[in-house]
């Protein structure tokens, strides 16, 4: 299971049924759970923790050094990689730049070919990197979200859960939970085929677009309609209080707005 020119660190951690191909790089203090796959010159960098089944492909480095011109290569920090995520060739994921700290990517997850998750960055279940994703730094991906090929995501911005960016875009901003991105900063609206994807329910549904006209409606701030909408108790599915309570954080200041 594990091809004889691998180097792997007498101190890394490999659960039953993992294989390992050739030339792959495994280094120290690296956990890998059960049935894990790691395909030929792929690197698993110090203190990199695998879930179980996670495959991880050619060329692709898990762990490597934060690109932070402050950052202290002395400080312990890893990668934390969910279940069943895969992760295809070329890509790179950074590790945390606080010690004991981790970049985390939830499970079940598909990082394509030449993405990169920045050092710090936290993704939920099931996200989905397109080729040449970029993420930068301290970047929070919801569940199920969809980055498209070449998206570029400014340091410190929230992609919400269920959310959709189109290919190419520029996000510097925060992009709200069920949401379609595209462009620089731009909505198109709600992601409404990825909700019936996902078996959302019409009443749910409903509610949600309601919330999302509350909130772009015009005369006040998105922060503060939220505020109104969610005092007003007009919403109850979970869907459209989670949009709703997106808008009363982050720190990239304000949100994408609808074209």
């Amino acid at each position: 299971m594990i091809h004889p020119s691998a180097q792997i660190d007498p101190s890394a951690v490999l659960e039953t049924g993992v294989t390992v191909g050739p030339f792959a790089i495994i280094e120290a203090g690296a956990r890998l759970g059960k049935g894990c796959s790691i395909s030929a010159y792929a690197i698993i960098k110090r203190g990199a923790i695998l879930g179980d089944e996670v495959k991880v492909d050619h060329f692709a480095v898990i762990g490597g050094d934060p690109q932070d011109l402050g950052f202290d290569p002395k400080i312990v920090s890893r990668v934390e990689v969910g279940a069943r995520t895969v992760i295809r060739e070329h890509v790179t994921i950074h590790r945390a730049t606080q010690a004991n700290q981790a970049t985390l990517i939830g499970a079940d997850g598909l990082l394509m070919a030449g993405s990169h998750v920045a050092h710090d960055c936290i993704l939920g279940k099931a996200v989905i990197l397109a080729n040449g994703c970029m993420l930068g730094g301290h970047v929070q991906v919801g569940d199920s979200a969809f980055i498209s090929g070449g998206v570029a995501v400014h340091q410190f911005c929230r992609i919400g859960a269920g959310s959709l960016t189109s290919g190419n875009a520029v996000i510097t901003e925060d992009v709200p939970p069920q949401a379609l991105a595209y462009g620089r900063n731009e909505l198109a609206g709600l992601n409404l085929i990825g909700l019936r994807r996902r078996l959302i329910s019409a009443e749910s549904v409903a509610e949600l677009k309601r919330a999302y006209h509350h909130v772009y409606s015009p005369g006040t701030t998105c922060s503060t309609q939220a505020q109104l909408a969610i005092h007003s108790g007009e919403y109850q599915s979970p869907e459209a209080l989670a949009f709703l309570h997106f808008f009363l954080g982050g720190k990239r200041g304000r949100f994408a707005s609808p074209a």
